[in-house]
């Protein structure tokens, strides 16, 4: 049995198959896990990364390997940098023929706490966690929004929500995704309708956060920690509720990207 059979459930086969996705900060942590994830599913993967480039070419050989019939791109670019992500999302779209599906998962942390916390400190990690995916969904949503069809994902954070000790850059940052998430939602609906793509027609395009908890970023493997994944997102048009609970945030990714996912409120339990 290949991998990609593995990692592919019998109920599950195929789901974003034909589809291109773009996985930001795709070759290494939850990145690489996502990346898999959608390449046993059928996706053609481009990985964004950054000076890491034998890492990424480690992770290029990987992803060959164990997935024959997927088409596997790098892209090296800095997300914090306005022209990088533009620049990246054309590449992908002239090397694909199109992007189907985003993934804001790069993200950076500087932790100090308040009273050490310099100004580069501060504004390094807004530029990276926050603002990169603004300038990269901007980019993103304008291709999806002329074929009227697209996924975007962001990864946010548990601290973005809880805040903590010694993260309030980070924990800013993972926030501000989710208003970040809910005024695309909303202005995708409101772009679509008014080129007449009404609610209900096709399958529309969504925009989601999923919300993990601590993981290992060296490694692909397990979570170091149970989490709870809480979603904020809505769709055009509306569907069912999220089937996918647990761990597997890879899994929840996956699920977002799929045609028939729901991005109403979804709020998967721990173990």
């Amino acid at each position: 049995m290949t991998l990609a059979q593995e990692l592919r459930p019998e109920h599950e086969h195929g789901l974003v198959r034909g589809r291109v996705a773009l996985v930001t900060g795709g070759t290494r942590g939850i990145g690489a896990a996502i990346c898999r994830r959608l390449a046993a599913e059928g996706a053609s993967i481009a990985a964004g990364f950054r000076r890491q480039e034998e890492q990424a070419q480690k992770f290029l050989a990987s992803m060959t390997a164990d997935f024959p019939d997927a088409r596997i791109t790098l892209h090296e670019g800095n997300i914090g940098s306005a022209d990088d992500c533009r620049r990246v999302v054309r590449e992908v779209i002239q090397q694909h023929g199109s992007l189907d599906i985003l993934v804001n998962n790069a993200g950076i942390t500087i932790d100090r706490t308040v009273a050490k916390m310099t100004d580069e400190d501060w504004q390094k990690v807004i530029a990276v966690n926050l603002s990169g995916a603004f300038f990269i969904a901007q980019s993103a949503l304008d291709h999806m929004l002329k074929r009227g069809t697209g996924r975007i994902i962001s990864v946010s954070s548990v601290i973005g929500e809880t805040g903590n000790i010694g993260q309030a850059n980070y924990a800013a940052s993972k926030s501000g995704l989710f208003g970040l998430t809910k005024s695309l939602a909303r202005e995708a609906v409101f772009q679509l309708q008014r080129a007449d793509r009404p609610v209900g027609d096709g399958v529309g395009l969504t925009v989601n956060a999923v919300t993990p908890g601590f993981t290992s970023q060296v490694k692909s493997g397990p979570s170091t920690a149970a989490w709870t994944c809480e979603e904020m997102s809505y769709e055009h048009p509306p569907r069912g509720p999220c089937p996918v609970r647990g761990t597997d945030r890879d899994r929840q990714v996956r699920w977002r990207s799929v045609e028939r996912a729901s991005v109403r409120s979804c709020r998967p339990g721990g173990p």
